[in-house]
């Protein structure tokens, strides 16, 4: 499984959003120069991270976006599947029901489900805050003179 770079810059846009989260609605162009993306690439993220419900967007001069809901209710794994799809290993864990013709004799298939669901337990496990309070707290030592 390898994460796109849609997914990896949706993240990347959640982030800013919680880390300047007091600062009323963001204009994207901010988001953009803050973040080194391309302002055309996010106007290609956004619609999919809006139809998730997991923003707040107002149009006009004081525009932008925010979050709905605070740091700590969105996940990665929520906001990976949004641009990603299902969080899975192999093609046939894909669907609710393995249509795989293999399913039944597969011994490998216990290994892909097993490691599906390490993989969306562990980026269940972690919020916009978790990614905030670490980074605050990697940089709360650091004495520059």
């Amino acid at each position: 499984m390898k994460i796109s770079t849609k997914g990896r810059y949706a993240l990347r846009l959640m982030l800013d959003l919680a880390e300047h989260k007091d600062e009323g609605y963001i204009a994207l162009k901010d988001i953009a120069q803050r973040q080194n993306i391309s302002k055309k690439y996010l106007e290609q993220i956004i619609p999919l991270v809006n139809k998730s419900n997991m923003l707040r967007t107002n149009r006009g001069f004081q525009g932008g976006y925010m979050l709905a809901h605070s740091p700590d209710k969105y996940t990665v794994g929520d906001i990976l599947r949004t641009t990603e799809g299902k969080l899975v290993p192999v093609a046939c864990l894909e669907d609710e029901e393995n249509m795989c013709p293999r399913a039944a004799e597969c011994m490998t298939l216990d290994v892909w489900t097993g490691l599906a669901k390490v993989i969306n337990e562990y980026l269940d496990s972690i919020t916009l805050q978790t990614i905030l309070d670490t980074q605050k707290q990697k940089f709360a030592n650091e004495y520059y003179i």
